[in-house]
C-alpha cells in the first residue's frame, strides 16, 4: 500500500480510501444493498490487511447505521490512532448552520464510537447558510478538539474558492481535501475545481472513481442486487450511456494490453491525474484486492490521451 500526507495537513493516509456506503441496515432505505455489521466487518478487517487507513462515511449514510458498523469494526480490530476516519454533514435538518454542524458532530462521534473525527467533510455547498456562518462553526469544532481537519464534497470551484478565502481572512480552519465526484466518464471538474484544489494544495479523495462499477466490466449493467437498484446511479450515468460505453471500450482494451482489470486502469488514470486517495467502495473483500492492484499498473501518456479523448461535456452531477 502506498501512503500520502492530506494536503497542508499531518494526516497520513492510504492511497486507496474504503468508502463505507456499502455498510448500514437496508430497512433504513437508502440502498437495498448495504451489508450488514458482520459482513461489513470482515471487508474492514480485510482493508486493514491490505494497509488501508482511510475510511469514509457519512451521518446520512443508512440512517446512521454506517458510522455505527464502521465504528464497531474499528474498536474490535485496530487501534483508534491507527486509522482515519472520515465522515460528513450537510443532509441534516440545518444543513451547515452553526447549531447543525456541532450537534452532527456530536452525533457522529456518539455512532462511531470515538472521541475525535479525523476529517469532517461538508456533504455539499449549503445556499441556505452565509459562508461566514459554516466556516466559523467548523473552525469552532476543530478548535474543540473534536475535529483533526476539515474537507469539502461536490460544489462549484467558486464556491469552494468562496468558502476558503472566507476562512483564511479570518483566521479559520481552511479545508484541506476535496471530495468530488471524478471518473474517466466524469471530469467537469477538470475546468476549475481541479486546478483550485491543485494551486492550494488540497487533496483529492474523489467519490465514484469506478462510476459505479461501469468501469470495472465490459457491460454497462451488472445482474447484481446494486445494478438493479440503486436509483442515483443510473441518474448519475444512463443518460449519456451511448457515448460513454465507447470510453469503456477502451478501458477494457487496454486492461487485456496490460494484463491488468479495468478496475485497475480505472484507478492507475486517477493516480496518473493526480488524485491523493480514490474512494472504493466494496461488497465483497475481492474488490479491494483488484483495487490494490492498481499501484503495479503505469499508463504511459499515449494511453492516457487515448483514454481520455472521446469524452464529451457532460451535464452537471453533484455540484447542484
Amino acid at each position: 500500500m502506498e501512503y500520502i500526507k492530506l494536503g497542508n495537513s499531518d494526516i497520513k493516509v492510504s492511497r486507496l480510501c474504503a468508502g463505507c456506503m456499502s455498510f448500514g441496515d437496508p430497512a433504513s432505505k437508502m440502498h437495498a444493498w448495504t451489508l450488514n455489521p458482520q459482513e461489513s466487518e470482515e471487508i474492514i478487517k480485510h482493508a486493514l490487511d491490505l494497509g488501508i487507513n482511510f475510511f469514509d462515511t457519512a451521518n446520512c449514510y443508512s440512517a446512521g447505521t454506517s458510522e455505527e458498523y464502521l465504528g464497531r469494526a474499528v474498536k474490535n480490530n485496530v487501534a483508534r490512532d491507527q486509522v482515519v476516519l472520515a465522515t460528513k454533514v450537510y443532509f441534516n435538518e440545518g444543513k451547515l448552520s452553526k447549531e447543525a454542524i456541532p450537534r452532527e458532530v456530536e452525533g457522529s462521534l456518539k455512532r462511531l464510537g470515538t472521541d475525535y473525527i479525523d476529517l469532517l467533510i461538508i456533504h455539499r455547498f449549503d445556499y441556505d447558510t452565509p459562508i461566514e456562518e459554516t466556516m466559523e462553526a467548523l473552525h469552532k469544532v476543530v478548535q474543540s478538539g473534536k475535529v483533526r481537519a476539515i474537507g469539502a464534497s461536490a460544489m462549484y470551484g467558486y464556491q469552494f474558492m468562496n468558502m476558503q478565502h472566507v476562512a483564511e481572512i479570518n483566521g479559520w480552519t481552511k479545508f484541506i481535501s476535496m471530495q468530488n465526484h471524478y471518473n474517466l466518464l466524469y471530469r467537469e471538474d477538470e475546468r476549475e475545481l481541479i486546478p483550485i484544489c491543485e494551486e492550494q494544495n488540497v487533496a483529492r479523495t474523489p467519490y465514484s472513481p469506478l462510476a459505479a462499477g461501469r468501469l470495472s466490466r465490459p457491460t454497462w449493467s451488472a445482474d447484481t442486487l446494486r445494478s438493479r437498484t440503486d436509483v442515483t446511479a443510473k441518474g448519475k450515468y444512463d443518460k449519456t450511456q451511448v457515448g460513454d460505453m465507447e470510453i469503456v471500450r477502451r478501458v477494457a482494451e487496454i486492461a487485456e494490453k496490460k494484463s491488468a482489470t479495468m478496475t485497475q486502469i480505472a484507478l492507475a488514470w486517477q493516480f496518473a491525474k493526480g488524485v491523493a486517495a480514490p474512494i472504493v467502495g466494496a461488497t465483497k473483500a475481492a474488490y479491494l484486492d483488484d483495487a490494490a492492484g492498481s499501484f503495479d499498473i503505469g499508463l504511459d501518456n499515449r494511453e492516457i490521451d487515448y483514454l481520455e479523448e472521446l469524452y464529451m461535456p457532460h451535464h452537471i452531477v453533484g455540484a447542484l
